[in-house]
């Protein structure tokens, strides 16, 4: 064990008149600041990763392998070896049993410590070597000294950062946070665990628990103390989130009712008599919803979530009609300019037979086309303005927007979409929000991370969606994908292959696009073979996409630049290369850009394992959910509990982050209690609800505004 580091020192105060206003940091101090453990508060709220006990000696003869143990021995022999590679060999002997150190990263100060005849203190795991017993890079100081009372915590940390040094910082920042009951007295008789009454007590067992402690019920996080913590955290999170929803209700945005046409249609029931097909209930019943929102005078701030296919789009297109039939301005913004077109595409066809004019802004389009557009946005000739972060750019002036959408809101910062909303140039009123995602949210994830928002859900599809097939192919069977491809390209239909990478990377050995794309030029001769990747210029990307949708490209090789929004009808088998590597619920959205004609459709996850003899318990876990159901909302619960909340947020995490100790998959019961309580302490202790939001989140809460 590496000798303990001098405390964590606060810099020196800068002196007067020099104008310096801060003292340089050290490395330890840096790499603190990298861990985010800038208070008392984040000190005493870094939590062990695990535990190490150094309260006993066990005897090498008592010891079985697979142990994790401590013993104190003397060294009978020091060595460095160098087969099969440079390496110091260490022999202790405890009086019953001898046991080999070794050590391949050595330095002098090991040497010395360890030296022939010295007495040490030891702690490794057992295992069973050649001759005899090892340990592999143990922890070791001199013997003596008093042995812990407590586990030793080992710290979550980063380079610079010793343990030794964190542990005292952690200690400190403990001892000096204000800890102080910001939980009312009532709260702590409803359903919360009693054994540790207090905040202080939680941390202070959870940084030094007892030897006695079931180690399983650390690690789990089922033990008292840790539920302490994560109620507290999950009732920060919902009193920020309510507060954050309250002060969006005393907001004000302009309430978007049609005009008195007289016999003349308002702009929705023209557009409704002009689409090509009827809205399913589900679609009829979320415009419900949006357009209750738009008549009133407070900002809309909603969540439209649908499956693949299920035709956000079209409520959307309502909205934006309601907008402008009552004479404002309404925005769209999506990620990528190929799904920013499609929406473009959509809206035009539908929108301007009845008269709406619609401005295109995206950061490639040239500078003529540019300024034209944008002095149709500021003169208010443009109802309708659909792009991609170019809407957001400070050049662009809108005369009266009132209504902002934002396609797949998850792929955009908290910045972003902040940004969006501060396009409002009326006196001091705010847009009405429509955020849109294909991903759908798991209930338990809709009650905490968007508790601040309301979300509606279009839960069907349209008719005449053809059910996928989806098949899980090992790479050694390729070929045979290829002969299907044939098959498909035979019978008229169009074929989609996905890769996960550009370009080689010397660290992940995957067959990239373009190799993929000349290999299948090869095997497919006669077939005109597309390439799609995010670094090919926009008008280049746009032209193969457009060969594409019209029927001029067989197969189209891409990156996951398609994940989202593209519409090709004819496209009847997707392959998805390397499918092991793709989170589930990114592998829900490609499947998704089949089936979407009449034809029978199909998608084959093709895997690898590398070296591995098998895949890995995840990658096993995502493509079997794959195989087993095409329903998004199930998709969603399993990716919650497969990969936790990170694929669901995505930027938002930025600026509101993700639980540390609550998992929203098994504390369900906790996240009820706070949602019940958070109301009530905003209004009967709206003081304590203060300090407990500072406490937990400090100046984050902020971003949840976004």
């Amino acid at each position: 064990m590496s000798p303990p580091a001098a405390s964590p020192r606060k810099a020196p105060p800068a002196e007067a008149g020099t104008g310096n206003a801060v003292a340089p940091k050290s490395q330890p101090q840096k790499a603190l600041d990298k861990l985010g453990l800038r208070r008392d508060i984040d000190l005493a709220l870094h939590l062990p990763l695990r535990y190490e006990d150094e309260t006993s000696i066990t005897r090498l003869a008592d010891a079985r392998d697979g142990d994790m143990v401590q013993i104190e021995a003397q060294v009978t022999h020091s060595e460095i070896a160098f087969r099969p590679r440079r390496q110091l060999r260490v022999t202790v002997d405890d009086g019953s049993d001898t046991c080999v150190l070794r050590f391949i990263n050595f330095y002098p100060a090991h040497q010395k410590t360890l030296s022939v005849g010295a007495r040490v203190r030891v702690r490794g795991e057992i295992r069973g070597g050649f001759v005899s017993r090892e340990m592999v890079h143990p922890s070791f100081r001199a013997a003596g000294g008093e042995l812990a009372t407590a586990l030793t915590p080992v710290y979550p940390t980063v380079a610079g950062l010793p343990q030794a040094y964190l542990r005292k910082a952690v200690l400190g920042g403990l001892a000096r946070a204000d800890l102080a009951e910001t939980l009312p007295a009532e709260f702590l008789s409803k359903n919360l665990p009693q054994p540790l009454s207090s905040l202080r007590e939680a941390l202070q067992f959870l940084h030094h628990p007892t030897p006695d402690v079931m180690l399983a019920t650390l690690e789990d996080r089922s033990h008292p103390a840790w539920q302490r913590l994560k109620a507290e955290e999950l009732l920060a999170q919902q009193l920020s989130q309510l507060q954050a929803r309250r002060v969006r209700a005393a907001m004000r945005a302009p309430p978007l009712r049609s005009p008195i046409h007289g016999p003349q249609c308002t702009l929705q029931e023209q557009l409704l008599e002009r689409l090509p097909f009827r809205l399913t209930a589900a679609q009829q019943r979320v415009g419900t919803e949006i357009a209750a929102d738009l008549t009133r005078n407070v900002p809309m701030h909603r969540l439209l979530q649908g499956d693949v296919g299920s035709g956000k789009t079209v409520v959307a297109a309502l909205a934006a009609a309601r907008c402008m039939d009552a004479g404002w301005q309404c925005a769209l913004m999506a990620p990528t300019e190929i799904l920013a077109e499609q929406h473009f595409r959509k809206l035009i066809g539908w929108l301007e037979p009845l008269g709406i004019q619609t401005a295109w802004l995206t950061g490639s389009q040239k500078a003529k086309e540019r300024r034209e557009a944008l002095a149709m946005i500021e003169s208010g000739a443009a109802g309708l303005v659909v792009g991609t972060h170019a809407v957001i750019q400070d050049k662009v002036v809108f005369k009266n927007l009132a209504l902002a959408i934002i396609d797949e809101q998850h792929r955009f910062g908290v910045a972003q979409r902040l940004a969006l909303r501060s396009k409002m140039t009326e006196g001091g009123e705010e847009p009405h929000l429509l955020m849109m995602t294909a991903t759908p949210i798991p209930r338990t994830l809709a009650m905490s991370y968007y508790a601040d928002l309301d979300v509606s859900t279009i839960d069907e599809l349209p008719p005449g969606r053809t059910p996928i097939v989806t098949k899980v192919v090992s790479e050694a069977r390729r070929d045979e994908v290829v002969e299907r491809i044939r098959s498909q390209l035979a019978e008229g239909r169009q074929v989609y292959w996905v890769c996960p990478l550009i370009e080689e990377s010397e660290s992940v050995d995957l067959i990239n696009a373009t190799q993929t794309h000349e290999a299948l030029s090869a095997a497919l001769p006669g077939t005109p073979v597309g390439l799609l990747h995010s670094r090919m210029p926009p008008a280049e990307k746009k032209a193969v996409m457009a060969l594409f949708t019209s029927g001029q490209l067989g197969v189209l090789v891409s990156t996951t630049v398609i994940e989202v929004g593209v519409d090709v009808p004819n496209a009847s088998l997707m392959v998805i290369e390397h499918a092991e590597r793709f989170g589930l619920s990114q592998l829900h959205q490609l499947r998704g850009r089949v089936g979407r004609g009449a034809a029978a459709s199909a998608c084959v996850l093709l895997y690898s394992t590398g070296e591995a003899p098998r895949l890995g318990e995840t990658a096993r876990a995502r493509l079997k959910a794959m195989v087993e159901t095409q329903d998004g909302f199930e998709i969603a619960r399993r990716d919650l509990e497969i990969r936790g909340p990170g694929e669901f947020l995505g930027a938002r995490q930025s600026g509101a982050p993700l639980l540390r100790f609550a998992d929203l998959v098994t504390d369900t019961e906790l996240l009820a209690w706070a949602r019940a309580l958070a109301p009530v302490m905003l209004d009967k202790y709206p003081e304590l609800a203060h300090r407990h939001i500072l406490r937990w989140l400090g100046g984050k809460a902020e971003f949840l505004k976004a």
